[in-house]
């Protein structure tokens, strides 16, 4: 029997996502209420404009474009609307009224977090966040509660669904990148403008995000290494399934150990990386997302599942939504992030991977040896070369070298490249990529 008062809930925004919460909130209602323990009442719909056209078929009634009042009546809120602002003022205003608040945006965390976070934790509310990092999967709640008495070590995801199908099509099916992205494009997962998607931007802003509860440090956006995926080539991949590797986009988080000068940290990247056919990771495949974490006690833990979609991420909210409903009907203070740890953030440099390089060079006696000499001088050690000729313009011929590199720093690694673009042995660098999960 349910005694409980009813606990108003306010949605801001009714996207593809929001229309979703709303329809999911409403016809589940009964059995929302039981797992609760208290109804949950959908009191309003914040929206721009009422006469916009929406997925759905919702009350007309529950529009309205006065979130200001939608929220400050409310118990609980739910921010599916995106971007900075007005984001960011309307989450403030619920938090500092007292109201719980849930949240998908993904941005939003990665660049106001910390404030958001504080203003919860100075009225005893709580920030909800479980569906702003790979929708439908399970990972935030993991990192903040179930690890938090671990040691995370390293996190190594991928997070990006759009460029994930991406990369997948041009392996599987030969696609060039331009072809690929169009597929994207058509099937939805692409927006007009890509670039949020294949500069790397939204990888790394779940990152960010990952890394913070991780290593229970504020990580700023700005720290994240990002590359994107715009200089994959048709090329490599046909060398890397040669090879039995796969193309992802990795977001990477790790702890670093100190080096000569004591200082130790953590690293949290985003690039294209080179990685094993049989690792985890490898067999992520369409727009799937998968995150593998690493942990002292724990071990090795994968977590794998549909990375996008309206539906899936009204999972993940629904999910923090009876979180919430729940700590109200038992009572007590929010519960605080702890991101007080303040573990440097490394740069790219710190970082300890492997380089695979493609090398056009002379066809001529000593060049190999000039070659091996550039790494050597820079404490490289080199693990593989393949050979193979190919015939150019004019007399010359030109050997290509792909050369597989042992662990070193990536600053000793961009040193290497540099000096053999410089070299006069080296006739064209044509691709230089990371390696993983080795």
């Amino acid at each position: 029997m349910i005694e409980y008062r009813p606990l108003r809930v306010a949605l801001l925004g009714a996207g593809s996502v929001g229309s979703q919460v709303a329809r999911l909130l409403l016809t589940n209602r009964v059995e929302l209420a039981a797992r609760v323990g208290a109804e949950l009442e959908l009191v309003g719909i914040a929206v721009r404009n009422l006469d916009a056209k929406r997925e759905g078929d919702l009350p007309a009634s529950l529009f309205t474009t006065d979130a200001e009042t939608l929220i400050l009546g409310a118990d609980i809120v739910i921010e599916v609307m995106g971007g900075i602002e007005p984001a960011r003022s309307y989450i403030l205003l619920a938090l500092n009224s007292g109201s719980d608040v849930i949240t998908a945006n993904k941005a939003l965390l990665a660049t106001h977090g910390t404030e958001l976070f504080d203003a919860a934790e100075q009225v005893g509310a709580q920030l909800y966040f479980e569906a702003a990092v790979a929708a439908a999967i399970p990972i935030i709640r993991p990192l903040r509660e179930s690890l938090a008495g671990d040691k995370v070590t390293r996190i190594m995801g991928i997070v990006n669904g759009s460029t994930n199908y991406i990369l997948d099509r041009m392996d599987t099916a030969g696609l060039s990148l331009e072809a690929a992205m169009v597929e994207a494009t058509d099937l939805g997962y692409l927006e007009a403008d890509p670039s949020l998607d294949v500069e790397g931007f939204d990888a790394a802003q779940k990152a960010a995000i990952l890394a913070s509860l991780a290593f229970h440090t504020e990580v700023p956006l700005e720290q994240v290494y990002r590359e994107g995926i715009t200089k994959v080539t048709a090329e490599q991949m046909i060398a890397a399934k040669r090879d039995g590797y796969v193309i992802k986009l990795l977001a990477i988080c790790e702890r670093i150990a100190a080096d000569d000068s004591g200082e130790g940290g953590i690293s949290v990247r985003v690039y294209p990386a080179l990685i094993p056919q049989e690792h985890p990771l490898g067999a992520v495949r369409g727009a799937f997302n998968a995150v593998f974490v690493e942990a002292e006690a724990a071990g090795a833990l994968m977590f794998y599942g549909s990375g996008a979609g309206g539906v899936q991420t009204a999972s993940a909210i629904l999910g923090d939504l009876v979180s919430a409903a729940k700590r109200h009907v038992a009572g007590g203070p929010g519960l605080a992030d702890s991101v007080h740890a303040n573990l440097p953030v490394l740069p790219i440099e710190r970082v300890l991977t492997r380089y695979q390089i493609t090398l056009g060079v002379a066809d001529q006696p000593g060049v190999l040896a000039k070659v091996a000499q550039t790494f050597a001088d820079h404490d490289v050690s080199i693990e593989t070369v393949e050979q193979g000729l190919r015939a150019v313009a004019g007399r010359k011929s030109v050997a290509l070298l792909e050369i597989g590199t042992h662990q070193a720093s990536d600053a000793a690694l961009s040193a290497v490249v540099a000096a053999l673009a410089a070299s006069d042995a080296v006739e064209s660098i044509s691709s230089v990529i990371r390696v993983e999960g080795i």
